[in-house]
């Protein structure tokens, strides 16, 4: 007994002595500078405990008490939290080319091909190669602008299946309607093809396959933080996410393979995925290797464009319907602009959005007060710096909490009300855009890391939306209550679907062209 409590004696004098000496690294690495105020935490582990479920809200609430710059321990790393406009515009604005890199954790390893993708890969040569690639086919203004009869198309089949469902009586299930629709939209810009002809069984095992990878994503794994201890995968994260990751990466082996087998056929009319194929075979052999992509690469970026793209855009659809269903009054002010604009003859166009403020406002406050990413995805500052007096390590996480920022007081008034009139014009909001430049309203980040797909989530978003807003009258079933309950990931998930009984409001024909 006696030489068991000598142990623990010792181990805990060695614990102590370990953070007694990193506390006084940090502080002699600092010059005495101070960090950015935060909660203490516990040993070990840090402040991982005080996270929960939801850290976008428990961040919110620290930083109530600490300030927008916040400094926090999470494990062995140091962290730093934005949460002010101001804030997130020194970090992703005056000092985005010190925290342009991301952190080297197990959802990009694990998930996306070891950072092989877009979205996580080191800042550099290869990424900025990628993001040229998918800027220049499919994200840019004018690729964006050349698949608008995509968009178009596959629009007018949600529509069609939406009537018919209608006809039988069933309620529609928002976010598995609009994935479906939103992957054959991508489809056809990166495959020439359609993914799924109906929506059914596999269309709806993909929203399944794309939720559950973008909710593991987003946790916060215990691993990443205490490396010591990242072997035993204590919350079993790990194993999801390899389990996730060979299930996409047998459909992206499927359609890379289906691709190649039918190139003769698209000769003349290449599409994104033809492009990316010519990166890995058709340079020369003397072709910088930054130039070149890799198998892994193309799955990465397909990976990317297929998950990301559908669910952030359904995400905040979804939400908006949402909150429309509780608020309809928004949803008839919304329909009778239309009207005026578009009348009930026709299906909304594009080309319409510019003359409906409203609906443009709508979607503003659905990206205010429900972010697709909560948290910014994870920044790392690659040198020290200092804000607001606040010293800043090397090698510092950096999460800007979006979702605070909306939901701040301190910058909306009346923040937890959904009211699209803060966005009209007279509104304080009126000029605000949500694009990267109003650091009021950044539900796509800000800076050189910005989503790339920035535009194409504001077209879909306005264009999806307001498809349906024009098309149908919304409604809750008989005896239904919506749960407005949110799920934490690198999306904010809405954690009870959306099921809805709509009624055409259309002249009939017009749902056939």
């Amino acid at each position: 007994m006696a030489a068991v409590m000598f142990l623990v004696r010792e181990v805990l004098l060695c614990v102590a002595l370990f953070w007694f000496v990193r506390w006084i690294g940090r502080r002699v690495a600092g010059g005495g500078r101070r960090p950015p105020p935060g909660p203490r935490g516990f040993p070990v582990v840090g402040a991982l405990p005080l996270l929960g479920r939801a850290p976008h809200v428990s961040l919110a609430r620290m930083a109530e008490r600490y300030g927008p710059v916040m400094g926090l321990r999470l494990g062995s790393s140091d962290v730093v939290v934005a949460s002010s406009p101001e804030a997130a515009r020194v970090f992703l604005k005056t000092l985005d080319a010190a925290f342009a890199d991301r952190p080297v954790d197990a959802a990009p390893i694990r998930l996306a091909y070891e950072g092989q993708d877009m979205v996580f890969a080191p800042y550099g040569p290869k990424w900025k190669l990628l993001r040229k690639l998918c800027n220049l086919h499919m994200l840019g203004a004018g690729a964006l602008n050349a698949w608008g009869p995509y968009r178009r198309e596959e629009v007018g089949r949600m529509l069609q299946g939406m009537l018919s469902a209608s006809g039988e009586g069933k309620p529609v299930a928002v976010a598995a309607t609009l994935i479906y629709t939103i992957a054959n939209m991508i489809g056809q810009v990166i495959l020439s093809r359609r993914v799924f002809e109906e929506q059914g069984s596999e269309s709806n095992e993909f929203k399944d396959m794309v939720v559950e990878l973008m909710t593991l994503a987003g946790q916060f794994n215990i691993g990443d933080f205490i490396p010591a201890v990242a072997w035993l995968d204590l919350q079993g994260l790990e194993g999801e996410m390899r389990r996730v990751h060979k299930r996409f990466d047998k459909v992206l082996e499927r359609m890379v393979e289906e691709h190649e087998a039918t190139r003769k056929e698209r000769r003349g009319r290449s599409d994104l995925l033809d492009i990316f194929m010519e990166r890995q075979s058709a340079l020369p052999a003397a072709a910088a290797e930054e130039e070149k992509l890799t198998p892994d690469n193309i799955k990465a970026l397909l990976l990317n464009l297929f998950t990301a793209g559908t669910d952030t855009s359904t995400g905040t659809i979804e939400w908006a319907m949402a909150e429309m269903l509780l608020n309809p009054t928004i949803l008839r002010r919304a329909q009778a602009e239309m009207d005026v604009v578009v009348g009930r003859n026709r299906r909304l166009e594009e080309s319409d959005i510019p003359n409906l403020p409203y609906l443009r406002a709508i979607c503003k406050e659905s990206f205010r007060k429900h972010p697709s990413t909560p948290l910014n995805l994870p920044r790392l500052s690659t040198q020290a710096c200092e804000v607001g007096g606040y010293y800043i390590p090397p090698n510092t996480k950096l999460l800007v909490n979006i979702w605070a920022i909306g939901r701040s007081p301190k910058v909306w008034a009346s923040p937890l009300e959904f009211d699209p009139d803060r966005f009209m014009p007279g509104g304080p909001g009126a000029k605000v855009d949500p694009t990267g430049n109003d650091f009021e309203l950044i539900p796509f980040g800000a800076g050189r890391r910005i989503c790339a797909g920035v535009r194409m989530g504001v077209v879909l978003v306005q264009y999806m939306l307001g498809s349906l807003i024009h098309a149908f009258d919304w409604e809750l079933p008989e005896g239904a209550k919506l749960d407005m309950a949110e799920t934490f990931g690198i999306a904010l998930q809405k954690t009870a679907p959306v099921l809805a009984v709509v009624k055409p409001r259309l002249a009939l024909n017009v749902y056939e062209g």
